[in-house]
């Protein structure tokens, strides 16, 4: 865990957050400025700061966050369709420096995004 690190101290239960799936591996939580009816992050408890910080041995556990998002999309009832998206440094508008897929629902998504 980095103890500055924001989604480290959600994913401890340092900070309160509106956790809808946890297990041993993964914490999702409902984002606090959600840009549709459903906005959720779905995060490693192990502290990655990006998509450009992945190692081999993160297969399994990038597999089981897909997993997991595919199910919180089915909890959520998206059956007519979701986003996924997963920002990596500045550039790439990640605010949050710890690896975080945001599933996106809930209402027609338009491309490219405003």
């Amino acid at each position: 865990m980095n103890k500055d690190c924001l989604f480290c101290r959600i994913a401890a239960g340092e900070i309160p957050s509106d956790i809808v799936f946890e297990n041993e591996r993964i914490v999702a939580f409902r984002d606090i400025n959600p840009v549709a009816p459903v906005h959720i992050l779905v995060i490693p408890k192990e502290h990655i700061a990006s998509m450009a910080h992945l190692k081999e041995e993160h297969q399994a556990l990038m597999g089981e966050i897909m997993t997991s998002i595919q199910k919180l999309a089915e909890q959520e009832k998206l059956d007519d369709g979701f986003r996924v998206v997963v920002n990596t440094g500045r550039d790439g508008g990640q605010t949050v420096s710890h690896l975080h897929f945001h599933l996106i629902g809930g209402r027609g998504l338009q491309w490219p995004p405003g």
